[in-house]
């Protein structure tokens, strides 16, 4: 059975539990809301499922529901036997104490070769451990995770918008991404101050720009956007020259926002050339 608000207050005092700030704990209080993330997500009892931060539970006992294999991860040693108390005798529930960014993924998915996050990520976490994950894990093929509106605008933007920058482009790069919907401040113990939004991320086949070093890549990116209000041939300086912008059709008066992921992939084709 998923849980309530007065289930999630009672299960917090009686072991004697608060949420912890450092750990960026929300805990999601309503039954409707995750199960409607598990629909979303569009999980099977065929699939394999990660759920990152599983806090007390609430989700997790939705996704079991799906019949779907589930490995829950919950760093905070606290949480955990209430964790495990609250999955019960679920027998298609895995839990594992320990930090998801520290974790062996190699060991930990040992002998699957698709797996899919679906998570209500802690928000001072969810943008570095997505990154991470597309970059390192390949064998996670496919990503549903909850993070603040803002974070999943930035994750899903297009060249030419307010919210694209570096976040965006590695994205593109790895996936392809869409925001399935939003979910609101008040579903959450604590309720924080902003709405969150549930993002998919499907990881391509194969990357968007083909023979890049994705290294190379994104530290050109990352420079282009350091300072994105210059034109590139500002912020670019002493990386790309006047002639390498040429070659690769980029004009040096443009700015990071203006080139798209092919765009950034043309560049760093044309500084690889010339190395």
């Amino acid at each position: 059975m998923t849980l309530s608000r007065r289930d999630i207050n009672e299960l917090l005092s009686e072991h004697g539990l608060a949420p912890r700030r450092e750990f960026g704990q929300n805990f999601v209080a309503d039954p409707n809301t995750v199960r409607r993330i598990a629909r979303l997500a569009t999980v099977t009892a065929s699939d394999h499922v990660v759920e990152i931060g599983a806090g007390l539970g609430s989700l997790t006992v939705a996704l079991a529901e799906t019949g779907a294999t589930i490995t829950a991860i919950e760093i905070d040693h606290g949480i955990v036997p209430v964790l495990r108390s609250v999955i019960g005798d679920l027998d298609n529930v895995t839990v594992v104490e320990g930090d998801a960014l520290e974790l062996s993924w190699s060991d930990l998915l040992a002998g699957c070769t698709s797996w899919v996050l679906v998570a209500n990520l802690p928000y001072n976490v969810g943008t570095p451990l997505v990154m991470d994950l597309l970059d390192t894990v390949p064998d996670i093929a496919r990503m549903v995770v909850m993070v603040q509106r803002e974070v999943a605008e930035r994750m899903v933007a297009k060249a030419r918008t307010s919210a694209y920058g570096a976040i965006s482009v590695k994205v593109a790069y790895w996936a392809t991404a869409r925001i399935l919907g939003f979910v609101p401040a008040t579903v959450f113990v604590p309720q924080p101050k902003v709405e969150s939004a549930l993002v998919e991320i499907t990881r391509r086949a194969s990357p968007a720009v083909d023979g890049v070093d994705p290294l190379a890549l994104f530290t050109l990116v990352k420079a282009g956007f350091a300072h994105r209000r210059k034109m590139l041939r500002g912020s670019l300086a002493g990386m790309v020259t006047i002639e390498q912008f040429d070659k690769a059709g980029i004009a040096p008066t443009a700015r990071a926002e203006e080139l798209d992921v092919h765009a950034w992939g043309r560049l760093a084709h044309v500084l690889a050339d010339s190395s």
